[in-house]
């Protein structure tokens, strides 16, 4: 994996940045007993001082995603050497539960890409469309899910409701598990874990209620299971509302996080006419 020094890591040692992104211990071990690190084309150590615009090479550990091309594109709205924030669809999954599977993103993901690398970073459920953040190289991968469960990676949905009353901003901490009465549901007991939504904003339109919800944690069926808990299920929810078409009115509208290695700001936003 090659990368230039950002001017944040000027005077530290390559070590020091790669702990400050949290590149676990495991990783940072087989860096240091490598050959292969250079810096500015040279062999270099993990504790080699680095400088703004210096250039270093990190080795691969060979990991390649197993994923199968579905020789169809995916629509791709951020991309760099590293990371790219793609759109998923509703009613395709994020990846296979098999992998003889080959009709979900990341099938989509791997043809369209030039990346033997290719992972999610986080889930959407089938029916949810949105923007979905992948890693391209196993390092960038563990940088992003620390971010993720430091709730360093914002992300923003958006979730309609069949209601003319306007919902209150509010935090839903309840916590979930799976539903052992109800295959392949969740349900809010004390037993769970640690779910928190927070909605943000609410409007009301001719035709519904319109929520902007940031998640603290990421459970599965979070929104939709939390929203149900407070007697307002999403629209076109079959599993946690009365739904009896597959529309589901939640979508993964934005992602905002500072980038691990280009430390710049990526903010990817759908465009609101196209939900």
């Amino acid at each position: 994996m090659k990368f230039t020094i950002h001017e944040n890591f000027d005077g530290s040692t390559l070590e020091e940045m790669l702990k400050t992104l949290h590149v676990p211990k495991k990783e940072l071990h087989l860096l240091r007993m490598s050959k292969d690190v250079t810096l500015n084309g040279e062999p270099a150590r993990l504790n080699s001082p680095i400088h703004s615009k210096d250039v270093v090479v990190l080795p691969d550990d060979g990991s390649k995603s197993q994923y199968k091309p579905s020789y169809r594109t995916c629509d791709v709205l951020y991309e760099d050497r590293y990371l790219a924030v793609l759109f998923k669809p509703r009613g395709v999954k994020t990846h296979p539960n098999e992998m003889s599977e080959t009709n979900t993103l990341m099938n989509h993901a791997i043809y369209t890409l030039d990346a033997d690398y290719l992972e999610p970073v986080h889930r959407l459920d089938q029916e949810t469309k949105g923007v979905l953040l992948v890693a391209k190289y196993p390092l960038v991968k563990k940088m992003l899910d620390h971010m993720l469960s430091e709730r360093e990676i914002k992300r923003t949905y958006i979730a309609r409701i069949d209601t003319k009353r306007l919902i209150e901003k509010q935090t839903i901490s309840a916590p979930i598990a799976k539903n052992p009465k109800e295959r392949n549901k969740y349900h809010v007991t004390d037993k769970g874990k640690e779910a928190v939504t927070h909605i943000t904003k609410s409007h009301v339109t001719p035709d519904y209620c319109e929520l902007e919800i940031e998640l603290e944690t990421g459970r599965t069926h979070q929104i939709r299971v939390h929203l149900a808990h407070i007697g307002s299920p999403v629209i076109g929810d079959p599993l946690y509302g009365n739904a009896t078409l597959r529309d589901l009115q939640l979508f993964s509208y934005r992602i905002e996080f500072t980038h691990p290695l280009l430390q710049k700001t990526v903010r990817v936003e759908l465009d609101r006419k196209t939900l």
